[in-house]
């Protein structure tokens, strides 16, 4: 599947003030802009990249992309008077390259990491990254010009919208343009100009580290990181206090930086057994697996996402699956397992944390594990939002010992590991 990606920089940055736009800012002696691209060209998306930018700083792009060894898969397009314009002459621009999808992304978020670029690029409908409103939310009063509190707004099931945002082509395409030829309210990003064509786009969890740079404290905190990134760089080279040379560091390394000193790893540990009854398959970390017979419970009675759900809320310190979801309740009968595990995931992430590792252990006489190993890890980097390098599936058999030998049932084993704030 062919991906393109537009990059929008056609903005003034008024926000951020000062004479030169924030997407031509430097960090780290880097302009904003070039590190976004730089994210870009090493994540695994081989299509072409136009840029949006104002038609008065061609000047400042050139410099922007003089670092990238003149890239070929990078371009210019002249924006238009608003965001939506200069979404859709970028779209125009790359349509003679005939795309299966693309990214749309804001300039000034130049710390999106790779995961997140890879689980967004292989969505195969609509979709944007997205973090859950965990914060209490007030509409404001203005009595005398000042701010004040004026009522609290419901915060469930709000989310705050990021961006790369992931749309097939053609339609994204076709959306834009229709959106252009009727007049309206303007559209608050790409989702909603989709929305309103009549598609559907999925929410994908994003991270904290994927902020947008608006204003002075934002960009300080950019600075921050890359120099948290470059003194790391130093140091293991041999060079701590020099700095120079090599390529500037890239997102992950500088989001890792960020993390020094103010992360803790935690652990934690998950089981679970279910007996067999009649069936002819069995659900395992989400994948359905040919077998005799299948699991009972009272969900889908998936025993690998059960346990790791489990050892991601015991890493979490926020009890197992039957506090959030109690079997006493109706709703949850039947229920695919999935729902807990990608539960137990964003509150990783809603935490201000991320998932390091994981680790299973399938406990069974049969069905053989190995052949369906590879997409078990693979629905579970879909669940999780992590990349399956980071998880491991083994499998062992009770040598025909206990309720596991005699087949009755099976069971799972699953340690997670997590990276969360120092409270």
């Amino acid at each position: 599947m062919k991906t393109a990606v537009v990059i929008v920089a056609a903005g003034k940055g008024l926000r951020l003030g000062g004479p030169v736009p924030k997407q031509y800012r430097r960090i780290g002696g880097e302009m904003v802009l070039t590190r976004t691209l730089r994210a870009f060209l090493a994540a695994p998306i081989a299509g072409p990249i136009a840029v949006a930018i104002h038609p008065d700083a061609h000047d400042l792009y050139q410099e922007s992309v003089s670092d990238l060894n003149a890239d070929a898969r990078i371009f210019p397009v002249n924006g238009g008077a608003e965001r939506s314009d200069s979404v859709r002459l970028a779209l125009e621009a790359l349509a003679p390259h005939m795309p299966d999808r693309v990214l749309i992304h804001d300039a000034a978020r130049p710390f999106v990491s790779s995961a997140a670029l890879k689980a967004i690029a292989t969505c195969p409908d609509g979709a944007l990254l997205a973090e859950r409103v965990v914060d209490a939310l007030w509409r404001e009063a203005e009595p005398e010009g000042s701010p004040c509190a004026d009522h609290p707004v419901p915060r469930a099931g709000l989310w705050r919208a990021q961006t790369p945002q992931a749309f097939p082509f053609a339609d994204i395409l076709a959306a834009h343009r229709e959106a252009a030829n009727h007049d309206g309210p303007p559209a608050l990003d790409d989702a909603e100009i989709f929305r309103r064509a009549g598609h559907t786009v999925r929410l994908l969890p994003g991270e904290p580290g994927n902020f947008k740079i608006t204003t002075e404290p934002d960009l300080e905190r950019a600075e921050k990181i890359v120099a948290a990134a470059q003194t790391g760089r130093a140091s293991a080279s041999g060079r701590v206090g020099g700095g120079g040379g090599g390529p500037a560091p890239q997102p992950d390394q500088a989001l890792d930086a960020e993390r020094t000193g103010t992360m803790e790893t935690r652990v934690g540990q998950g089981f679970d057994v279910h007996r067999f009854t009649d069936g002819d398959a069995v659900w395992l970390c989400g994948v359905r697996v040919p077998h005799s017979h299948r699991l009972e419970g009272h969900s889908d009675a998936d025993v690998g996402l059960h346990a790791l759900a489990d050892a991601l809320y015991g890493a979490l310190a926020e009890g197992d699956i039957g506090t959030h979801f109690p079997p006493s309740d109706p709703q949850w009968r039947g229920a695919e397992s999935h729902i807990f595990l990608r539960h137990a995931a964003d509150l990783v992430r809603q935490r201000g944390g991320r998932i390091v590792n994981t680790d299973l252990t399938l406990l069974c006489e049969a069905p053989k594990i190995l052949p369906h190993a590879p997409a078990m890890r693979a629905r579970l980097s879909e669940i999780m939002q992590i990349d399956a390098t980071r998880i491991s599936i083994k499998a062992t058999t009770m040598e025909r010992m206990g309720f596991v030998g005699r087949e009755e049932g099976m069971g799972c084993i699953a340690v997670a590991s997590v990276e969360l704030p120092v409270a």
